[in-house]
């Protein structure tokens, strides 16, 4: 296996100063002023260049130009060390900028894992109990303008249905928190409607199902969670989520992503299609027809259900804050943990997560127009996120093709590195256990 000599000099004085001078190059001041340098930003394409890693390069090369996939991120964890962190592609097609781990990219529906852990860590503070009710007099979300509602028995809703989507509404008739515009309209407010304007406008219908009997996947459910996660902490969800959960954690570069291509992070990738064009009127409502990735959402409203951005390398850690593996403390307890993923006590739609299997095996998918996020946490002590920047005609089913063609390549390594690219130090040397394959349907 190859030395990482490299590492060696990350921690010296004459570097973080070097390291300072390129983020100004590349457009980062605000990093200047904080002294919590994301970690994802001081690793490079070729730290993860051991002896093992073609298999990975070749099959992720492969796919991304089979699909037209402009770039992708890959970080891998094995037994909470992340061991694998690379960019490939381009972050920007008209610029040919090459993906690198510290690039962000929009993660989409897995951020509804971050707001299930939020509010299970309110949960286990104790200013939060999952069966407590949202809305009516005697509920969480109880402001005079939810005070009137069509459907009575939006009263029976409770953190629980929110959290594994059974809270009555579906998506047959459209999801809120997609159609700021259109709401905006009705209701005759700015454009784009705000999530308690979508909340009002909502408790104007009747539920589809009765709460707790009927699982209905719900952006808006996991949006109405952030309000919750606002009224018992007492801070903004993002403001709750970075300072509860991220900053404990070491993650420093993970936010509520923007609508508009000039508003985009330094470091965040640019979002393609390559299924054809894929336009829609601004969510702004200034009549102009624009990309959808580009003014079509409003990533801010999506926050709590799908508007985070992240690298893979931040997000990879986050991952080993919730999977219950004892190399590093978790975020919440085994208990809490386990709970999230066993449809048995979190019902069909778990809380936060997308799907678990008998072999230990938890995973979240995520789509936008635009881009693509699939996590995994296998049983074997390896976690893994794979992000990708363009959307192709697939659409969100690509996570089926992603899923088998990770499976495959992950399970091929049979040794992983003993360094710890979190730290940026080589680890002790230490046995290596050989991987079990599992490919559960994504």
């Amino acid at each position: 296996m190859k030395k990482i000599f490299v590492f060696i000099s990350l921690f010296t004085f004459f570097f973080f100063g070097e390291i300072a001078m390129t983020f100004s190059d590349k457009g980062y001041p605000s990093l200047l002023n904080n002294e919590e340098v994301p970690f994802s930003l001081l690793l490079d394409n070729q730290y993860s260049d051991f002896e093992g890693t073609e298999i990975i390069d070749r099959q992720v090369k492969a796919f991304i130009h089979r699909w037209k996939i402009e770039g992708a991120s890959l970080a891998v964890t094995k037994d909470e060390r992340l061991v694998y962190a690379k960019g490939f592609g381009t972050a920007n097609k008209e610029t040919g900028e090459e993906v690198k781990p510290g690039h962000l990219f929009r993660i989409a529906s897995v951020s509804k894992l971050i707001t299930a852990v939020a509010i299970m860590k309110l949960y286990e503070e104790g200013s939060l109990d999952l069966d407590e009710t949202v809305f009516g007099k005697n509920g969480i979300l109880n402001d005079s303008l939810y005070s009137t509602y069509k459907d009575p028995r939006v009263e029976d809703i409770t953190v629980r249905h929110l959290l594994n989507h059974t809270a009555g509404w579906s998506r047959n008739s459209g999801d809120p928190v997609f159609s700021p515009l259109y709401i905006a309209r009705k209701m005759n407010v700015p454009a784009p409607a705000s999530i308690k304007n979508i909340i009002h406008y909502s408790l104007s219908l009747s539920l589809n199902s009765r709460p707790g009997t009927k699982y209905n996947y719900s952006n808006f459910g996991y949006a109405v969670l952030g309000e919750i996660i606002e009224e018992r902490s007492g801070m903004p969800y993002q403001d709750y989520v970075v300072m509860n959960l991220l900053k404990p954690l070491g993650i420093h570069d993970m936010h509520i992503g923007k609508s508009y291509y000039h508003e985009k992070y330094p470091n965040e990738v640019r979002y393609h299609s390559s299924a054809g064009k894929m336009t829609t009127y601004d969510m702004g409502g200034t009549g102009e027809i624009v990309p959808i990735y580009y003014g079509g959402n409003d990533m801010e409203l999506l926050g709590p259900a799908g508007g985070w951005v992240a690298s893979a390398p931040e997000l990879v850690k986050f991952m080993t804050a919730i999977d219950g593996f004892n190399d590093q403390p978790d975020i919440l307890s085994s208990e809490t943990i386990a709970s999230m993923s066993n449809p048995n006590i979190a019902g069909k739609g778990l809380f936060g997560w997308r799907g678990s299997d008998s072999y230990g095996t938890w995973w979240r998918t995520g789509y936008l127009t635009g881009s693509s996020a699939l996590i995994v946490r296998q049983n074997d002590g390896l976690n893994w996120v794979i992000l990708t920047n363009t959307s192709t005609y697939k659409h969100s089913r690509i996570h089926r093709y992603e899923s088998s063609m990770m499976f495959g390549t992950i399970n091929k390594v049979n040794q992983w590195p003993v360094f710890d690219l979190f730290s940026m130090e080589e680890a002790q040397p230490g046995p290596i256990a050989e991987i079990p394959t599992t490919n559960p349907k994504l």
